[in-house]
């Protein structure tokens, strides 16, 4: 009678174990489908077109704790999804469910790869060597990110190299956008293991050039579509920035952020001094400036800024090789156009942080240079890695 209540009690146990065990797969089962269901708004067949004769779609990079979505269409970043104080996944890059939203935008730049010259040249014009050159305008009397057909608009070549990794390339020929030489241009994206979106840009000409690479993803840092970013808090490791004029050229100088409100050398709200009265503010309609890091030479990379959500508690740590940033407030969003998650690109509501050379830097003689000759590598790396702020 013993033998037969154990020979009970062991299959009930073994019931028991084995339930526990279906029971965590369905969890396992349900929590991987919710957590696919936040990306699962983009769809390849809403990307899958020709533009131009060439090929463009939709493309993913994923490790345990990041999930990133591109198009080849301008190079560029569609979601990146991380996980927030509460393990949530987070959209913190705004951007649009489908290749015509991208395509048709008021605002060209969202989470695009931007050249050849990233940011501003003064009324188009450059000169290398005495030559004179002039590149389109698209930004009152200004050249803006590469001018009219920047990297943004052009249609790149694509090589998914592994699920963590994707590379894109592009020529652009001599000439393109008044331009000099052949520039071949590569930038890779990777999700590394410690939650990180590593940019890797490099570059080679035939004929000496300028070259300025950079990526505009728009960040909220609490998820696209949350609303405005003026809560968040910003660290900019910079003592140094450049101020501009009411075009947002530089003026040259390279001024003191003390006691200004261009220091965050220590952490404050954006929107905490982002209507004072100062005439740097006024030109810029905000925050659309450029920061002098101060560079630590015993380091490869020098840290850029912290910007932290102040609803998902999302902290962003920039990691770069280039001697500025520049932050932009989103002080010319209009609310014109709908992101993915279906609310608008209503004012302020994202930021920027461009790793970069300094803008204007062809006419500006004390900016670092952006020549590159036939006989250099463009090569440069900045990194945007992902934690929560407890």
């Amino acid at each position: 009678m013993k033998k037969i209540k154990l020979l009970i009690f062991s299959l009930l146990v073994m019931s028991t174990f084995f339930s526990c065990i279906e029971k965590s797969k369905q969890n396992l089962l349900t929590e991987t489908t919710k957590s696919e269901g936040l990306y699962s708004i983009l769809k390849e067949s809403n990307f899958n077109t020709v533009i131009s004769g060439e090929k463009v779609g939709l493309y993913w990079i994923k490790n345990k704790n990041i999930v990133a979505a591109f198009t080849n269409y301008g190079g560029r970043i569609v979601g990146l999804w991380v996980p927030d104080i509460n393990g949530i996944m987070t959209d913190v890059v705004v951007g649009f469910k489908d290749i015509n939203s991208f395509v048709n935008s008021t605002e060209p730049y969202f989470g695009a790869t931007i050249g050849r010259v990233g940011n501003r040249v003064s009324k188009g014009n450059f000169s290398i060597n005495d030559q004179a050159y002039s590149i389109s305008i698209n930004n009152g009397v200004n050249a803006l990110h590469g001018g009219k057909k920047g990297f943004h608009d052009v249609i790149w070549d694509i090589e998914q190299i592994d699920e963590k990794t994707i590379k894109f390339s592009y020529l652009s020929v001599d000439g393109e956008e008044g331009f000099p030489g052949n520039l071949k241009v590569e930038v890779t994206y990777s999700a590394t293991e410690y939650n990180s979106i590593k940019m890797e840009y490099k570059a080679t000409t035939d004929k000496t050039t300028i070259v300025n690479l950079t990526n505009h993803a728009f960040f909220n840092l609490n998820g696209e579509g949350s609303g405005t970013i003026l809560n968040h808090s910003a660290q900019i490791f910079a003592s140094n920035y450049t101020p501009i004029d009411n075009g947002l050229i530089p003026t040259g100088e390279i001024a003191t952020v003390k006691n200004t409100p261009f220091d965050f050398t220590e952490q404050h709200k954006i929107g905490q001094r982002i209507e004072a009265q100062d005439i740097q503010i006024i030109n810029g309609k905000g925050y659309d400036h450029n920061f002098v890091l101060d560079i630590d030479k015993t380091q490869n990379f020098t840290k850029a800024a912290i910007f932290i959500g102040d609803k998902s508690k999302i902290k962003m740590i920039v990691y770069t090789e280039e001697p500025g940033v520049q932050f932009y407030s989103g002080n010319f969003m209009e609310g014109l156009n709908i992101f993915k998650s279906g609310a608008k690109d209503d004012f302020r509501t994202a930021f920027a942080l461009e790793t970069q050379h300094f803008p204007d830097a062809p006419n500006q003689p004390n900016f670092p240079s952006i020549v590159l000759e036939p006989t250099e590598i463009y090569s440069t790396v900045s990194e945007y890695i992902f934690s929560v702020e407890h």
